[in-house]
């Protein structure tokens, strides 16, 4: 009886086994397919997105240089960027509904590398051929590095999937992981805050963290509401979910904050700074919090972890070589500084008031405040001393100058 019940036996656990087998990650081939798709619709994103933007920028160009009065949102070249710019968000915010997050967001570099090409071709920013080689090898090559850092990403990008149901985001967003995640990062956080509120503390690491932080809880619930939107089109509903509106409200608050904070770092920073600090730190950020909160890496062997973290880097250090690059606003000057150029006299020059110094003020000569100066440096004065005329009427000057003595 043993022996004739093996076999309905083994024909009851082979379903169960064929099951367990395919939830693996790397069994399924059609998983493969969606990791191309995340990042192919991630790299049009970002393409289309940089070319809308310097569209728009063209754009704000072609009104200064020209006599047309009109604004830049009446004219047809800086409404059809403004479109373009929707269809690349569309693609972006697609993407993450088919490939794991810790694989779109280091894809962004291509939106850099765009930009630094199409502002040499599209804008047609001017350069001699001397100046090629010194302005634009470093582009060219932090390209290269930024097309092979990506070429790693796809390939040996994390390749977990799972359907982004609500019932499984509830479960992530109270596991422990995330939570202990979570909390670290509000400590973190208030800490920047304060800093940088309180103390005043306007470093660009410390404006950037803070943009970072928010952007990685910013793709975390892009992720689940794209991906609960796809489920929903798929043919299970997701949408009646509460969560669903809990990820979308955190999602534009995480987003507004974010914009902010770049509002104000731009104010402060060159573009060029932002671009490269920026890129590394929230795709830094991003790829934590990916991995804490839906576990990207789980199951994934060590040569592809760090074949990934070797594309990051080179990705990391293209970004860098193409914003180094970046020609740097010349500041405006008012006046030539007198004491700026060679063979003239300043106040330090043998005890001699000849030329004030540039205080970082836009005044000099007699506009420049001299309260603080010693009074040996102050002008003379020409005290008038009345005198009465005498009797023999002889003409008398009105007037006579007193000589003062340094010690008076």
């Amino acid at each position: 009886m043993e022996g004739g019940n093996s076999p309905s036996l083994q024909l009851q656990q082979l379903p169960l086994a064929t099951a367990a087998v395919s939830v693996q990650p790397h069994t399924d081939s059609f998983s493969y397919k969606e990791n191309l798709i995340g990042a192919l619709l991630a790299i049009f994103g970002h393409l289309v997105s940089s070319i809308a933007l310097n569209l728009q920028k063209y754009s704000h160009i072609r009104l200064a240089g020209s006599k047309d009065l009109r604004a830049y949102f009446r004219t047809k070249t800086w409404w059809s960027g403004f479109l373009l710019l929707v269809l690349g968000e569309l693609g972006v915010f697609s993407s993450y509904a088919f490939a794991p997050l810790s694989l779109i967001v280091p894809l962004s570099a291509v939106s850099v590398v765009a930009s630094a090409i199409i502002g040499i071709i599209f804008i047609k920013e001017k350069w001699k051929p001397k100046e090629f080689l010194r302005r634009y090898v470093l582009s060219f090559v932090g390209c290269g590095l930024a097309v092979v850092g990506t070429y790693l990403l796809v390939t040996f990008g994390p390749n977990s999937h799972e359907k982004m149901t609500a019932e499984n985001i509830t479960r992530h967003l109270v596991s422990w992981p995330f939570l202990l995640y979570m909390l670290v990062e509000i400590i973190v956080f208030c800490l920047l805050l304060y800093f940088y509120k309180e103390r005043n503390a306007n470093y660009i690491v410390i404006i950037l963290l803070l943009v970072a932080l928010l952007g990685s809880m910013t793709v975390v619930t892009v992720k689940a509401v794209a991906g609960m939107v796809l489920v929903s089109i798929q043919g299970t509903l997701q949408l009646d979910s509460p969560i669903f509106y809990i990820m979308l409200v955190c999602m534009i608050a995480t987003a507004i904050y974010q914009a902010t904070f770049l509002a104000q770092a731009s104010q402060l920073y060159d573009s060029a700074q932002i671009s490269s600090i920026g890129y590394i730190l929230s795709t830094t950020a991003a790829i934590s919090a990916g991995a804490t909160f839906y576990l990207d890496f789980m199951g994934e062997d060590v040569l592809h972890i760090c074949m990934f973290a070797l594309g990051c880097l080179i990705a990391f250090l293209g970004v860098f070589l193409i914003t180094r690059n970046r020609k740097k606003p010349v500041p405006f000057e008012p006046y030539i500084s007198m004491d700026a150029m060679p063979g003239m006299q300043n106040m330090h020059d043998k005890g001699i008031a000849v030329q004030p110094d540039l205080k970082a003020s836009f005044s000099y000569g007699a506009l420049e405040n001299n309260d603080s100066m010693p009074e040996i440096y102050s002008p003379a004065t020409l005290p008038i001393v009345q005198e009465q005329h005498g009797s023999r009427g002889g003409s008398a000057p009105p007037y006579r100058v007193l000589e003062h003595s340094k010690k008076e």
